[in-house]
């Protein structure tokens, strides 16, 4: 993990997420989500791509050349549906059909096509392009859910590793306690200050001290090895945790400026900046594109198209409306069945866009809600714990002196000492469920921090 981390052998909570976020394959595929994205809409660009077409045929039987013709045209697409067009024809031989004569040194046009009915306001092409582009907006903002989603399991596991490190720690202490407190009470035996019954019982709570202290080994052992999951380095190289690597015990204000817990608690959560919502919005506007196109496929289909003629393009009066080549193209479906059939799926799919953006805000409130309320319930409950450690810490210190004094039994010692265990493992487990809640937080509200 660099030299920061053989050099401290701590891993502070900030520096893991950053790692997380830099080189973990799950936030980098989040990233493919832009880049597609990005060449989607590209793609949609080229449909407005100038065009150069060359049609060229030539029929040439028993010396006889019944015809050869060469029309090479060249087509600007814009973003009304009007085509720009510009043609040169150059047509010869003895059997062509007589529209197809032109001048010896070939005709040329000039002109557009207009469609005056289905296509002009709203056509695939424009319709392509805007979606191509609310969707680059859209992933910018599912990237950012994604890359949420794995901090937020990343963190959950660093908690777990914190959560299982302080658990060592607190039974390699008490194992070194009932270790002093067993050689003292074998020395009384020997002296005759203690009976024997008395090495017994330390003995018991020793052994019991070990076994707790072996067990949280291999809790540590196998929360060190969830971690190292999520740990990466360039070129997608895995990197398993050394044991020498432990977790910063004094991490909770790390924890507090990485999520900006301070201001998520002090202020009103804005959901229309939600990434959520942002990404369904981007989703609603994209299908009321597809909803104007569907509609606008209900015109009928009119396109016009005009082309000036002429001999001599550089002369530019030589173009002249005496002289054209025009169409006009109408179409119509009688019942428009398909049509409006799929201009009816396309409103009941914005309909349910519209049902889930409602229900995603109210259930983003709600959750928000909760886990503010639930968060300020730890606080109380980390500062009850407190005080009970504390009042079992000197109803222990109290009862060890009676025992010194001889006004007391190891059997009410050793309880004291269990009490005070069970207590700080609740408090470690509090601690655990109120960083946990942070994150859940930190992920209902799906940020994506600077690390």
């Amino acid at each position: 993990l660099g030299d920061v981390y053989k050099r401290q052998n701590v891993l502070r909570f900030d520096e893991y997420l950053a790692f997380v976020k830099k080189f973990h394959p799950i936030v980098k595929q989040a990233e493919l989500v832009i880049d597609e994205s990005q060449a989607k809409l590209l793609k949609s660009r080229g449909a407005f791509d100038p065009k150069i077409e060359v049609d060229y045929d030539r029929k040439k039987f028993k010396n006889t050349e019944y015809f050869d013709q060469l029309n090479g045209t060249f087509k600007i697409p814009t973003w009304f549906g009007v085509e720009l067009k510009a043609t040169f024809e150059e047509n010869t031989g003895e059997f062509l059909n007589p529209e197809a004569f032109v001048p010896e040194d070939g005709l040329y046009s000039a002109g557009l096509m207009v469609p005056l009915g289905r296509g002009l306001l709203i056509n695939n092409r424009m319709a392509s392009l805007k979606q191509a582009r609310l969707f680059r907006e859209q992933a910018k903002a599912d990237r950012d859910i994604y890359v949420n989603n794995i901090l937020f399991e990343a963190a959950l596991v660093y908690f777990d590793w914190l959560k299982a490190y302080n658990e060592l720690m607190l039974f390699e202490n008490f194992l070194v306690n009932a270790e002093l407190r067993y050689r003292g009470i074998l020395r009384g035996v020997e002296l005759g200050e203690n009976a024997e019954i008395d090495a017994t019982e330390a003995r018991i709570a020793f052994n019991s001290r070990k076994l707790s202290l072996e067990q949280s080994k291999v809790k540590l052992m196998k929360a060190a090895l969830e971690l190292s999951n999520f740990l990466w380095l360039e070129n997608n190289i895995p990197v398993e945790l050394q044991p020498d690597v432990v977790p910063d015990i004094n991490t909770e204000p790390i924890v507090d400026a990485i999520f900006n817990i301070n201001q998520l608690r002090d202020e009103d959560v804005i959901l229309d900046t939600h990434p959520k919502m942002l990404s369904l919005g981007y989703k609603l506007e994209g299908l009321e594109v597809d909803s104007r196109l569907k509609a606008n496929r209900l015109l009928p289909r009119i396109d016009v198209e005009y082309n000036f003629l002429s001999e001599t393009p550089e002369v530019a009066r030589s173009f002249n409306t005496a002289e054209y080549k025009g169409g006009l193209n109408v179409s119509f479906p009688l019942f428009l069945r398909k049509e409006r059939g799929d201009l009816k799926l396309a409103r009941l799919k914005l309909q349910d866009t519209e049902f889930e953006m409602d229900a995603t805000r109210v259930n983003l409130q709600n959750k928000i809600k909760a886990l503010k309320q639930e968060l300020e319930s730890y606080v109380v409950q980390n500062e009850i714990t407190t005080d009970m450690v504390s009042d079992y810490q000197r109803m222990l210190f109290a009862e060890e002196r009676k025992f010194q004094l001889g006004e007391s039994s190891l059997f009410l010692v050793n309880s004291r000492e269990s009490k005070l265990i069970d207590g700080q493992l609740k408090a470690i487990e509090i601690q655990n469920k109120f960083f946990s809640t942070k994150a859940k937080l930190f992920n209902s509200l799906a940020v994506n921090p600077d690390l």
